[in-house]
């Protein structure tokens, strides 16, 4: 029961994660084969890494982690991925998405 928890939430994580980097990459980065750059698929990889490897049980948000396995580079680029998306869909009326992290 605790593994199907842990499989369900990474796989809400990575759908949220790809289309948050996917609307960054595109907006700042232009379309691209495969729908991501080189620098944002590397991001989105990382990302997608770190949250099947947590350790914590209910992981938190990354933003409330007391450990941060993020490295400083990568965390600073994913915050920055996170509000350019989240003002992105805020104000295309897209609050599905912002509901769907949250909840």
């Amino acid at each position: 029961m605790l593994m199907k928890t842990k499989e369900k939430r990474i796989k809400k994580d990575a759908k949220i994660l790809r289309k948050f980097i996917h609307v960054y990459c595109k907006t700042h980065h232009g379309r691209y084969e495969g729908g991501y750059c080189p620098e944002c698929r590397e991001v989105l990889e990382y990302a997608l890494k770190r949250d099947e490897k947590c350790p914590l049980d209910p992981k938190p948000k990354c933003k409330d982690c007391h450990i941060h396995c993020y490295t400083p580079g990568m965390r600073r680029k994913i915050r920055e991925i996170m509000k350019f998306s989240g003002m992105y869909f805020i104000k295309r009326g897209r609050l599905d998405w912002l509901f769907h992290y949250f909840f």
